[in-house]
C-alpha cells in the first residue's frame, strides 16, 4: 500500500530536530563572545560590504533603531566598521574589521567541526541520507517568499 506523507506530519517531526541542531550550533559560538544574532549580522554584512544600516535592517526584519543597537555593540566589540562611501559622503556603509574576519572563520570552523564530529557517529547509510535531503532543504529555503 502507497501512502502520501503528510507535510504537517512532516514539519512536526523536522521541526523539533532542526531547532535542536540549531541550539547546539549556535552554543560553539559562546566561547568566541558573539551570540548567533551577531554571527548572522556578520556573516551578512562580509557578503554585502558596504551594506547600509537602514538595508540592513530590512533584510533582517528589524527597525532601524534596532539595528543600529546591535551594530554598535558590534563596531565597540571591533568586529565591523561603519565607511563613509566614497561618491556620497552621506551614506555610511559597513564593512568587517580583520578581527571580524578571524571570528566569522573561528566560527564557521567550530560550527563545522562540532557538525562533523556528530556525523561521524552515524552509520555510511545515514550518512548518505543526511546527504540525501540537503538539496531538498535548500530548495525549501529558495521557495521562502521574500
Amino acid at each position: 500500500m502507497i501512502t502520501t506523507l503528510d507535510t504537517v506530519t512532516v514539519a512536526n517531526r523536522l521541526r523539533p530536530v532542526l531547532l535542536q541542531l540549531n541550539r547546539h550550533l549556535r552554543r560553539e559560538l559562546a566561547p568566541l563572545g558573539i551570540t548567533g544574532g551577531q554571527a548572522a549580522l556578520l556573516h551578512v554584512v562580509r557578503t554585502s560590504p558596504g551594506i547600509g544600516v537602514r538595508e540592513l535592517a530590512v533584510r533582517e526584519g528589524v527597525s532601524t533603531a534596532a539595528m543600529s543597537t546591535a551594530l554598535t555593540r558590534l563596531e565597540s566589540a571591533g568586529l565591523l566598521q561603519r565607511t563613509r562611501a566614497q561618491a556620497d559622503r552621506r551614506r555610511v556603509g559597513l564593512e568587517l574589521t580583520d578581527a571580524g574576519q578571524r571570528v566569522l572563520r573561528s566560527a564557521r570552523s567550530r560550527r563545522t567541526a562540532w557538525l562533523a564530529s556528530r556525523l561521524g557517529r552515524l552509520t555510511e547509510v545515514e550518512l548518505a541520507a543526511i546527504d540525501s535531503v540537503i538539496d531538498p532543504l535548500t530548495r525549501l529555503l529558495e521557495a521562502e517568499p521574500a
